[in-house]
């Protein structure tokens, strides 16, 4: 038997172990988890009503449309996976999970969330779920992650949209200038939050290869950017409710929880090289509580009553 025919079958073997929980872990669940919730919450804030049917059945579309993006960037990552720290105990770079089948598995999911989507709950948030697979496929995952610095900055159009999703399974208008500050919001959340990850965690990105921002451009431009983005990204968190879209308990979390962001963006833009990767890590993990705050605000104050006429 050949050298090759015994690595064949090895890595079959492996394969065959794969489990349930292999799978899940393609689906990448927790950022499954916060991309349902911006949904559900842009879902109960939006004008009108949608029966819960129909509700469920397209948060179930979000979530498995976002887990099939999950599995197809891990498909064609599986090279960069392989030698980064973080990444390289997935199920791919592990040998649990072939990248055939994990093509597969993906594409099936993506065309089966738009497809029920399409035909269940409209075709206006089917487009908009259709839009954010590719783009998370083509344009990050196969484009701009391995060839520009800005690659989280434009792929981060691709996570702000689910918000505009479940607003437009309420309302049919995919062009409802509220939902879109919801995508605003996250657009420009997206590169300080990946940003204070990659800072933590440089060595790994130069490693493998991606041109990540502190790779290309050094701690300091990175932090710079951080604190940048995060200023421009508060006054667009709080804009919804000066322009009166969204009412006090939103607009008291968003003015809280950015002046808390942009502390925390600022103490990091003055960390010594010694507590740089503390002060990141840090923002990142406020990162996510922020944005979680923001749209559990958004969502409460529609259910107890306090959202503005007409939204």
């Amino acid at each position: 038997m050949t050298s090759g025919s015994a690595v064949s079958i090895d890595e079959g073997a492996r394969a065959s172990l794969a489990g349930p929980s292999d799978y899940l872990a393609l689906l990448k669940p927790r950022v499954m988890s916060l991309v349902v919730f911006t949904a559900l919450a842009a879902m109960i804030a939006a004008p009108g009503s949608v029966h819960p049917v129909i509700a469920v059945i397209s948060l179930l579309c979000v979530a498995v449309g976002a887990g099939a993006s999950g599995a197809l960037n891990q498909w064609f990552d599986a090279d960069i996976d392989a030698v980064m720290t973080r990444t390289r105990t997935r199920p791919i770079p592990s040998g649990l999970i072939s990248r055939q089948a994990a093509l597969e598995f993906g594409a099936t999911l993506a065309f089966f969330s738009v497809f029920t989507m399409f035909f269940a709950v409209g075709h206006v948030p089917a487009m908009l779920l259709a839009a954010t697979i590719a783009f998370y496929l083509f344009i990050y995952t196969m484009w701009l992650k391995r060839s520009t610095v800005q690659n989280i900055v434009i792929g981060g159009a691709a996570g702000a949209l689910p918000p505009v999703i479940g607003w437009a399974t309420v309302t049919g208008n995919a062009f409802d200038p509220a939902a879109w500050s919801l995508f605003l919001l996250i657009f420009l959340w997206t590169p300080p939050h990946f940003w204070a990850l990659a800072l933590a965690g440089s060595d790994d990105y130069a490693r493998a290869g991606v041109p990540m921002l502190p790779v290309v451009k050094g701690s300091r431009s990175t932090r710079n950017q951080i604190l940048g983005y995060t200023l421009v990204m508060s006054l667009a968190a709080v804009a919804p409710w000066a322009l009166g879209w969204f009412g006090p308990v939103y607009g008291m979390t968003a003015a809280m929880g950015s002046l808390a962001f942009i502390a925390l963006a600022a103490l990091l833009w003055r960390a010594s090289p010694e507590s740089e990767r503390g002060q990141a890590l840090r923002l990142f993990a406020y990162s996510i509580f922020y944005l979680f705050a923001l749209f559990t605000a958004l969502a409460v104050e529609r259910l107890v009553g306090l959202s503005p006429t007409g939204v």
